[in-house]
């Protein structure tokens, strides 16, 4: 049995500006991001298109935005809304915590829709593009949880060689590191399945539609070994609200990936 490291979450002070790994770890996704997206731009099927460096860059620029409004606002409506109501001026204190990734996503839908929009593009070109370099971005999330002894998993059998106590949890049960199974899960083994995936023409809305299929089964896989938020505990079914949020992603990815495949069958 483990027990959390419990890194300093400041990785290096500069004299007044403190540099946390949270903050590297997002900077490290965005890089991720760029680097692959601009290897998807030189694939024949998005450069024959008129795909360019520069529209990486202001794919980051929209989706960064995306992240960060809906990831917000889906922590405040999905997980919290009676205590936000009653304190509105937090809403945007995203300096105290509080993201949730299916508001994230649906942040980034709505950036990708404008972006999609503004260029004269169609919406699941753009999505299927990106869909692939997402992953990396999600471990690199999960490793900043890891970091920062948060998002612990559920009590673990004191005997699996590798339980880990996370002193933050104050209960000092020997638990699941789901942080690192979601970086692996949501993250690595994603990012590979997809990667190969899409490496091969595919119909528009297929990569996309797999993207939502695949991360929707993961994420519902590795709430079974992630603590409940506490203020919510399990919901109907005894499922968590992570999982809750997965089916109707899991369901929209099949019917995204179905129609896709029947269009290309037809012509």
């Amino acid at each position: 049995m483990w027990v959390h490291p419990q890194f300093d979450p400041i990785a290096l002070k500069l004299g007044p500006l403190a540099i946390h790994w949270y903050g590297l770890t997002y900077l490290a996704a965005f890089g991720l991001f760029l680097w692959l997206a601009s290897l998807r731009v030189k694939q024949t099927q998005y450069a024959s298109t008129g795909w360019k460096r520069q529209d990486v860059d202001d794919l980051l620029f929209f989706g960064v935005l995306g992240v960060v409004l809906g990831g917000r606002l889906g922590y405040v409506l999905f997980y919290k809304p009676g205590y936000y109501l009653s304190n509105l001026g937090e809403v945007f204190a995203v300096w105290k915590g509080g993201m949730a990734f299916h508001g994230g996503l649906l942040g980034v839908i709505a950036a990708m829709a404008l972006f999609a929009y503004l260029r004269k593009r169609k919406f699941f070109e753009v999505t299927d593009l990106i869909a692939p370099c997402v992953p990396t971005g999600l471990a690199m999330g999960r490793m900043g949880n890891f970091i920062n002894g948060e998002l612990w998993g559920r009590a673990a059998d004191p005997s699996l060689p590798w339980a880990m106590v996370f002193p933050q949890s104050e209960s000092l049960l020997p638990r699941h590191p789901s942080q690192l199974y979601q970086f692996a899960m949501e993250g690595m083994l994603l990012f590979v399945l997809l990667w190969l995936y899409a490496r091969k023409p595919r119909a528009t809305g297929q990569v996309s539609g797999m993207f939502l299929i695949g991360y929707g089964l993961f994420r519902f896989i590795a709430e079974y070994f992630r603590e409940p938020d506490s203020f919510l505990g399990p919901l109907a079914l005894n499922m968590s609200m992570g999982q809750w949020l997965s089916v109707p992603m899991i369901a929209l990815g099949a019917v995204i990936w179905l129609v896709a495949t029947k269009s290309a069958a037809k012509t």
